[in-house]
Parts: structure tokens; C-alpha cells; sequence
């Protein structure tokens, strides 16, 4: 967690605290739903983020040689809204696969569509049929679980063999 991060978290806190003592139990309310909402978004984004590395951390013990780069408070458009996070890229030779994932920060960056937390893209450098978009949604027991947006509207559970799937597609 970034620095940033800890201090939106505790200016949060803050201002739950002050709801509270002014009798706005209401906003109250909201604070601590937008803090367990962006917990799940942490925890989902992380998982797709750690899967990948592992990956390339296990080919690279093999000797694939793969490069590993991360860029915080990446910002990228899924839809209309544009969502803010990271962007992992694994480069092997000319090929890379990059995953972006995030979700609005601002009401002005609009919002997640299709009762999404957070939304993830996953980019191989030309093939672009093999680019994925994921929504990030709370299965009804409570746990963050990713979906692949396939074509005609349809959801497919992202799994981490669909993710070693296309870190195959990097190693070629």
C-alpha cells in the first residue's frame, strides 16, 4: 500500500469518526462501505497482479528471462470512465503482456459499469484477439471474483489457468 493509500485510509477514518460524533450516521455508513468496497478492490487487484508475478517468477527460475515493470497510479479508459491503478508489464523479447487493473477515484473519472468494483484489461503486444476484459464483482458469499466480459454480454470466471493461459501466449 502506497503512502497516498495510507493516507486516504486514515482521512477516512477521520471523517467517519467526525459523522458519527455529528450525529451522521448515514455518511457514517457510506465512509465504511467505501472502505470495505476498496478493500475488496485492493485484494482483487492484487490477486491478478501476484498470480502474474509468480508466473514469471517460476519461467524465469526455468530461465525465461522475463522482465518484470510496474507502474502505480496507471490510468486507463475502460468504457467511458476512466479507472486509475496499475499496469504490470512482463516483457519476453519483443512479446509483452501488460494487465491493467483499477477502478474510479473521482466522480469525475465516472464509475464501474455493470455492478463492477473494478475493471482489469489484460493486452498482449499484437494480438490483439487475445486481449481480455475483466470486471471485478462480490460473489454473493462476499469474496471479490474476476469475470471475463466475453462478446454478446456473457461472463466467464477468470481462474488462474485462464491467467496461465495467456502467459503462455507471452512465452510463445
Amino acid at each position: 500500500m502506497s503512502e497516498l493509500d495510507e493516507a486516504w485510509e486514515l482521512a477516512l477514518g477521520e471523517a467517519a469518526a467526525r459523522a458519527r460524533a455529528g450525529g451522521r450516521g448515514d455518511i457514517a455508513d457510506y465512509i465504511a462501505l467505501r472502505a470495505r468496497n476498496d478493500l475488496l478492490r485492493r485484494t482483487g487487484t492484487d490477486w491478478l497482479q501476484t498470480t502474474l508475478i509468480a508466473l514469471a517468477g517460476e519461467a524465469n527460475r526455468g530461465g525465461a528471462g522475463i522482465q518484470i515493470e510496474q507502474q502505480d497510479t496507471h490510468r486507463f479508459r475502460s468504457g467511458p470512465a476512466t479507472m486509475v491503478g496499475t499496469l504490470l508489464t512482463l516483457r519476453s523479447g519483443v512479446r509483452s503482456l501488460m494487465l491493467e487493473s483499477g477502478w474510479p477515484r473521482t466522480p469525475s473519472d465516472g464509475f464501474v459499469r455493470g455492478g463492477g468494483l473494478a475493471c482489469a484489461n489484460i493486452r498482449h503486444f499484437g494480438r490483439r484477439a487475445a486481449n481480455a476484459e475483466m470486471l471485478l464483482v462480490c460473489s454473493p458469499k462476499g469474496a471479490p471474483q474476476w469475470y471475463v466480459l466475453e462478446r454478446l454480454g456473457t461472463r466467464s470466471l477468470c481462474t488462474e489457468v485462464r491467467l496461465r493461459n495467456h502467459f503462455a501466449l507471452l512465452l510463445g
